[in-house]
């Protein structure tokens, strides 16, 4: 910018914030049916009925999960009327921190964007923990070969971060086929569970509401929202999208709609299979090996040896899926000022952020090879540390997620009353206020029941030294941006902005000099 004359601020209707070809994303790369694959990849639904569920029936108590989901299903879909609204005004890969960077200004935007790659670097390095020892029993299993965890675990990040600099509709296809082919196998287990019930027969009892009572509601309901993160990830390819006005909304319903569906179904499965006055028990003797063992008396050693390997490549797709989010994420700070400007720059003919995909496998190998160093456990024992970096990474990403989509139902709010069309969007507003205390009252469980998700014990410092992560992230990243409002007004009113294509509001004829 020129020296030697006094700065003036400009209003951020003034602003133009065109910065070229190579700080936007290929558009058009994306159509419906690509973009509700990625999107609903995240969610890893084999590993949430694998994993989450038998692990939510066994620790929590609670035979009502089905009704849980249903419940969380209603809270997102009221979350998704003013989040979906909001993405046909602004049109940004920093989706969650763009939104909030429009209605409640630069600074708060500014710490939602390092909130949100906080959390979505957590959910993705988490997923390696697990994918590694899951492989690690697949190879001794069948190979009678003995292999640490995380040796598959840095080869995931090494092949993750590969796909990551190619184009996303290459992605998009790796992603559908391996969900398309889980979510079968999983649907084939629901049929089996309803047609060959357990002693007590074909039981709704898992969806009375008498069932949700005591002491471990709260944390399950914690668990459960867990299972959803994913959903929420359609703006972020709105870039990428042939008419993202159309299509980002579309996919945010089908894949709320859709994943509270299937998870209702099929956690109610589990309790047919084994009899809602069994589930409890069954699971705790089981633990994440419940599926596989009803499986199996039902469908056979080799369909269950199919869905071992599909559990693995499901870890995969959603690891691929996280890591494509948070690459998306560093290129929006990068392109406007809230990381270093390298990030902000597509690489390769295929237009991908390469270098917000670099940065996401660095730390990945970094963390994988902190835990591995760390890991004095005989192979094949997952209960430290290749539990701990699953569970701990997992749950502190929830965390981050949960605390922004509140954040993102306040900034709907605020973002359609500041521009007069407060009367018009009434319905919406009030569906976002309902959504966003909803979400504000699992964020407070989350924090109070930490020690439960991570399994710590009460008095451990992991119960607060884990969510202080976020707090963190999220005071680190307004002081960031109270720091570049003082010392740079201009690209501070820019924050949220995204490319001059991108834009709600009309840009300046004259662009900021860089």
């Amino acid at each position: 910018m020129t020296t030697g004359s006094p700065r003036t601020t400009r209003p951020a209707d003034d602003i133009s914030t065109y910065l070229g070809p190579d700080r936007a994303l290929r558009a058009d790369r994306l159509g419906t049916s690509g973009l509700l694959l990625s999107v609903l990849a995240a969610t890893a639904p084999l590993m949430v009925v694998a994993g989450v569920m038998p692990t939510t029936y066994a620790v929590m108590g609670i035979v009502g999960q089905p009704l849980l989901f249903v419940a969380l299903g209603v809270v997102l879909v009221l979350f998704s009327v003013g989040y979906a609204e909001m993405s046909r005004h602004v049109h940004n890969a920093g989706a969650f921190y763009a939104y909030i960077a429009r209605g409640l200004g630069g600074t708060a935007g500014a710490g939602a964007a390092l909130v949100a790659l906080v959390a979505y670097s957590a959910l993705q390095v988490g997923i390696y923990g697990i994918f590694g020892f899951e492989v690690s029993g697949l190879l001794a299993t069948y190979a009678d070969v003995t292999v640490a965890w995380w040796i598959p675990a840095l080869a995931a990040v090494a092949v993750v971060g590969a796909l990551g600099w190619l184009k996303i509709d290459v992605n998009a296809r790796v992603l559908g086929v391996l969900l398309v082919i889980e979510v079968a196998l999983v649907v084939i287990f629901d049929v089996a569970a309803i047609s060959d019930p357990g002693k007590e027969g074909l039981s709704l009892h898992a969806f009375d509401p008498g069932t949700l009572t005591g002491a471990g509601v709260s944390t399950a309901l914690c668990f459960c929202i867990a299972a959803f993160t994913g959903f929420e990830q359609a703006p972020v390819y709105a870039e990428e999208t042939s008419r993202p006005h159309v299509l980002v909304p579309r996919v945010m319903f089908l894949a709320v709609g859709s994943v509270a569906v299937f998870f209702a179904l099929s956690s109610w499965a589990l309790t047919v299979a084994t009899g809602p006055s069994a589930i409890v028990g069954t699971a705790q003797k089981e633990s994440a090996g419940l599926l596989f063992t009803l499986t199996e008396s039902r469908l056979g050693a080799t369909f269950t040896d199919i869905l071992h390997v599909l559990f693995v490549t499901g870890m995969f797709a959603a690891t691929l899926s996280f890591h494509n989010v948070v690459a998306r994420y560093a290129f929006a700070m990068g392109r406007e000022g809230l990381l270093p400007r390298a990030f902000g720059r597509t690489t390769g003919a295929g237009g991908a952020p390469g270098t917000g995909s670099l940065l996401q496998s660095a730390v990945s190998a970094v963390v994988v090879i902190v835990f591995a160093a760390t890991d004095g456990k005989p192979t094949g024992d997952p209960t430290a540390p290749v539990l701990h970096l699953f569970t701990w990474c997992g749950n502190l990403g929830a965390l981050g997620v949960i605390v922004l989509m509140a954040a993102a139902s306040l900034s709907v709010i605020v973002f359609f009353v500041r521009r007069g069309a407060g009367r018009a969007q009434a319905w919406r507003l009030v569906t976002s206020a309902l959504a966003g205390l909803a979400l504000l009252v699992l964020a407070g469980y989350t924090v109070k029941d930490f020690d439960v998700l991570v399994g710590a014990g009460p008095g451990s410092a992991l119960s607060w030294a884990l969510p202080a992560v976020i707090g963190l992230a999220l005071v680190a990243g307004l002081a960031q941006g109270l720091l570049l409002r003082s010392r740079n007004p201009e690209a501070h009113a820019r924050i949220g902005l995204g490319n001059e294509a991108f834009r709600l509001d009309k840009a300046a004829a004259t662009p900021v000099e860089q």
